[in-house]
Order: structure tokens, then sequence, then C-alpha cells
């Protein structure tokens, strides 16, 4: 069969060669089940021979079903990220899907853009680290399979390091240490992790006598280390929390410029344990866990709703084990002086 040289052959090309109608290619393809076996032996072969691929687009349109997943996260140049995006990409290419990123820039309209935008070309989205309300998360459950990350909503498959646990881990160090306060740099208004450590920081804090203290919001970036590490200068603190390792090693370097010695003087601590935290100076404490394994078990429990969207099951939240990675960032309490 004669062919213009270079262009892709098509539906119609296969059709043509193989000596039946379109309609039996797009079966034989797309569900096979539909065609006898002879038959769709000779299309695939054709199609083969010809170098016909299936468009998935056009695939989909019969069965309802892309192959495909869409993962936003809410800053893609943060390396907390990194782990989760590896075990999506890993679970979802096993999982016979592809995968596409969405960055929403920390804003809950991006987000719920990105699923009202793609919502009929992807088979179902995971959300990390969503400012989204409760409300519209719930919402767009209702209309879209959805799965969350470092978030939790009823009704909503989650999965999630224990930052509770945690927590707690953080504020038991700096006691052992002879801290008596502790300051909190906190994230976005917008974070809902952020609310929640704030909520065990504070309840812990007084448990083991410490006094808690709470400042921000901080842009949860390397840039935003330079006005949490000033505000906790001038809280006096003896030990900040930052939301999270970027903050923390900004306030690494801004400590360091002003001459304040780390942990001699304060101690700092960060979330996530992201790649380089061991390699700042001096070495970051900070809370990990298994991120990847977060990104992949989110991608299970996304595959794994029925009928195409979330059910409330108390089996799909999802907490996963988190621990301290102490480095020398901590130390002793300053004596006063």
């Amino acid at each position: 069969m004669a062919r213009d040289a270079g262009r892709r052959p098509t539906i119609y090309d296969v059709a043509k060669e193989a000596g039946v109608a379109t309609s039996t290619v797009s079966r034989a393809l797309a569900n096979p089940d539909r065609v006898n076996e002879r038959t769709r032996e000779h299309v695939l072969a054709v199609a083969e021979r010809l170098g016909y691929r299936i468009n998935p687009l056009a695939r989909a349109l019969p069965s309802g079903r892309t192959q495909t997943l869409a993962l936003c996260v809410s800053d893609v140049t943060n390396p907390h990220f990194f782990g989760i995006i590896r075990g999506a990409e890993q679970q979802t290419r096993a999982s016979g899907y592809t995968l596409i990123l969405g960055d929403t820039e920390e804003s809950p309209e991006l987000e719920s853009n990105h699923v009202e935008r793609l919502g009929g070309s992807v088979d179902g989205f995971v959300i990390a680290a969503s400012r989204m309300a409760d409300a519209e998360i719930r919402e767009l459950a209702g209309k879209h399979r959805l799965a969350l990350i470092s978030r939790q909503v009823d009704g909503v498959p989650s999965v999630m390091v224990d930052h509770e646990d945690g927590t707690r881990q953080i504020l038991e160090h700096l006691a052992s240490l002879g801290h008596t306060s502790v300051i909190y740099l906190a994230g976005p208004r917008r974070s809902w992790t952020a609310a929640k450590r704030w909520q065990v920081i504070r309840s812990t804090a007084r448990q083991l006598g410490m006094t808690p203290t709470r400042l921000g919001p901080f842009p949860p970036a390397v840039r935003g280390g330079a006005a949490a590490a000033d505000a906790a200068i001038g809280q006096g603190a003896t030990a900040a929390i930052a939301h999270n390792d970027l903050l923390a090693i900004g306030m690494l370097r801004r400590l360091a410029g002003r001459g304040v010695r780390v942990p001699a003087d304060i101690s700092v601590v960060g979330y996530d344990d992201i790649f380089g935290a061991d390699f700042c100076s001096p070495p970051l404490t900070t809370l990990a866990g298994p991120f990847e394994e977060a990104g992949r078990l989110a991608v299970d429990l996304l595959l794994g709703s029925r009928d195409g969207r979330t059910r409330a099951r108390p089996a799909s939240q999802v907490v996963l084990p988190s621990h301290l990675a102490i480095r020398e960032s901590t130390g002793p309490a300053p004596r006063p002086r």
C-alpha cells in the first residue's frame, strides 16, 4: 500500500491494508475480546508491520481510561518531593500507567485548576501537601479519583509520614539536651502539616516543662531562612524548629553570617531529611521518613479506589513511621550568661 513518505500510519491505513472495517481495527486494538482471535492476530500483525501506534486519547474513548495519572506537588523545586515523585513514578510504571507532574506553587487555586483541566485526560490524581480546604478536596474527590500525600481528609485515601510522633521525638530530644523553651518557625498559613505540628509542639512542650513560641509564617524555602533566623535571635531562643529543611538551611546560613554559633548558641531542627541536609554546616538534625514509599502507596490507593471514585474506608488512611536523624545542629542548651 502506497503512503506518503514520513507520514505516520493511521487506523484507516491499517483497516485498508488488513481488509477490514475501521471499527474492527478499533475493537482489535482497544477491546480484543470483542473480535475473534484470528482477526485480532491479523490486525495486530498489519499494525506492527505498518508501524502504527495507538493514540492513548483515542484508545480512552471506548474504555473511558487513559492509563495516565497526575501527581501535583506544592513546590516542584523543593527536594522533599524528589522521593515522593520517584516512588509514585515507579509504582505508576509498574502498574502500566504513565505519570505526569504538575507544580501548584503553594496555590490552592492552581491545585483545583489542575484537577479541573486535566480531569478528562487522566484517570486520577495524587496531590502532595495540598493547600486546598477540606471541603474543596471532598468536592473534587466526589468527581475525580483522588489520593493525598501529607494531608488527611475524611473519606479521601491518603498517605503521610507520622509527623505527630516525629514532632514529639524532636521535643523530647531538645528537652534531653536541657532546653527549656522552643521556637517554631512556621510555614505557609494554608499548610495543614504546619498547623498539626504546632498543636503537637504546644502540647508536648508543656508536658515536658518547656515554653513553646510560634513565629511566622515564613516562605518554606532557603530565602525565608534569614528572616526566620533573625526572629529566633530576637526571641532569645536556644532551640528552633523550622517548618522544613530548606528553611532550616537558610537559617544556618544567616546565623553563621551573624556570628551565632550552632549549636553552641542555638540548636536548629528541620523536617523532611532532604538531600543535602547532612552536607550543610553543621549537618542538620531533621525528621526523616520513607517518602518514596509514600509515593508508591498513594498510587496504590488511587488505583485501588472503587468505581473510579474514593470511598470512606478506614484502611485508606495510611500513616508511615518517622524517625529523628540526629546530627550536629543540635546540642546542649547554653548556660545562662
